[in-house]
């Protein structure tokens, strides 16, 4: 089981200072990723495959919009999650989540409001397992603010907030270096998320606030979080095979120069993935030193967007399925990190092909192949 660290967890965070901060992406990349970088204090450590959990607040034009929308002015006394005093709009900032508007949220916003709240049958209407689609059709694309501006009156007390709203939670991030190279510091990569949607421009809570509010010098409340799941053999000399598209490079670049301080011996082959190669290349120098220096055995990159069929990292695992498979038969362990709905999916597919074409097996036996990868724990995932 994950625990966090003893001494900082996610109710009683460290303070962290911004160390570095930089767009690693080129302008004309489509996405905008980050590098960045925490101090730590003393006895705070963290092994390569955790996580650094982040503590978000919402911007301070969200929760003027929402105090304006509410007829509230901030000053208004209310108890938090905790039963703790504290001011509307210190909650509002730090405490619940005005982000993203959930199922529940409405349920609850319905059940509350009075009887001359503007389409509250409409509110009412989605409540329930059988409208769940049409209550998700709704929620998709909406934060809290656009309930009460297009449903206004709901809310007649300030502490009902804390009814109708969830937790400002943290969020997670992989972490991406080894405290073998940075002893006093954190980094991770970071994707800033930016959309638009019903008319106005949003963006990802965490990710805005490292994006636009946290630049170095800015401290940032923060915890680190193990991850027995995702670990790098024991056994040193063990070959290891890293797919990790996009942002889910992070944690392979904590394995790498853990690897590489150590001195392991294992031979290490990366899988990286991303739209152009121009832009979107994240880290490259780095790789490119650490082939090199034979830290990187084999690199193999997919970029999508660079030829006029769309290339992916599983299309490159199957480009060299032989390869692959005698890594495979001499013990070398599998990771995966990055988007779970489609692209962990389809590189588990390709995996699964690549034993049944090297074994010469059914599809069957390749899964019992894989099974026992992963009760070996040579299979591991951080996907989400």
């Amino acid at each position: 089981m994950s625990t966090e660290n003893q001494t900082y967890t996610r109710n009683n965070p460290f303070v962290s200072t911004m160390l570095v901060n930089y767009v690693m992406t080129d302008s004309d990349s489509e996405k905008e990723t980050r590098h960045i970088e925490l101090a730590l204090d003393k006895g705070m450590e963290y092994t390569p495959g955790d996580a650094v959990g982040i503590l978000p607040t919402n911007r301070d034009s969200e929760v003027e919009d929402v105090l304006k929308a509410l007829g509230y002015k901030g000053d208004e006394k209310v108890l938090d999650f905790f039963k703790k005093e504290t001011t509307l709009d210190d909650a509002l900032r730090t405490k619940l989540h005005i982000g993203k508007l959930t199922r529940g949220s409405v349920n609850s916003y319905a059940k509350i409001a009075p009887e001359s709240t503007p389409g509250l049958d409409f509110l009412k209407s989605l409540a329930g397992q059988d409208n769940k689609s049409r209550a998700e059709e709704y929620v998709w694309g909406r934060e809290f603010l656009d309930l009460i501006t297009e449903h206004p009156g709901g809310i007649t007390d300030p502490q009902q907030l804390f009814t109708v709203l969830g937790r400002l939670t943290p969020r997670m991030y992989s972490i991406a270096s080894s405290q073998a190279k940075t002893p006093d510091a954190v980094h991770t990569t970071v994707r800033v998320v930016r959309y638009h949607t019903h008319g106005r421009d949003r963006q990802g809570l965490c990710s805005g606030h490292l994006g636009e509010r946290a630049d170095a010098g800015a401290t940032l409340p923060i915890f680190l979080h193990a991850n027995q799941n995702f670990r790098l053999p024991e056994d040193t000399s063990a070959p290891v095979i890293m797919v990790g598209p996009g942002t889910g490079i992070a944690p392979f670049r904590a394995f790498l120069q853990h690897r590489q301080a150590h001195g392991h011996k294992g031979q290490n082959w990366l899988f990286f993935g991303e739209q152009r190669q121009a832009s979107d290349f994240l880290y490259r120098e780095e790789w490119e030193a650490m082939l090199a220096d034979g830290t990187l055995t084999r690199l193999d990159t997919a970029f999508s967007r660079d030829q006029s069929k769309k290339i992916y990292v599983q299309d490159r695992m199957r480009e060299n399925q032989k390869e692959l498979f005698q890594w495979l038969e001499r013990g070398a362990y599998f990771y995966v990190c990055g988007d779970a709905s489609r692209m962990a999916k389809d590189v588990e597919q390709t995996l699964l092909d690549t034993i049944a074409d090297g074994k010469g097996c059914t599809p069957d036996d390749a899964q019992s192949y894989l099974t026992d990868m992963k009760k070996a724990k040579r299979y591991q995932l951080d996907v989400y």
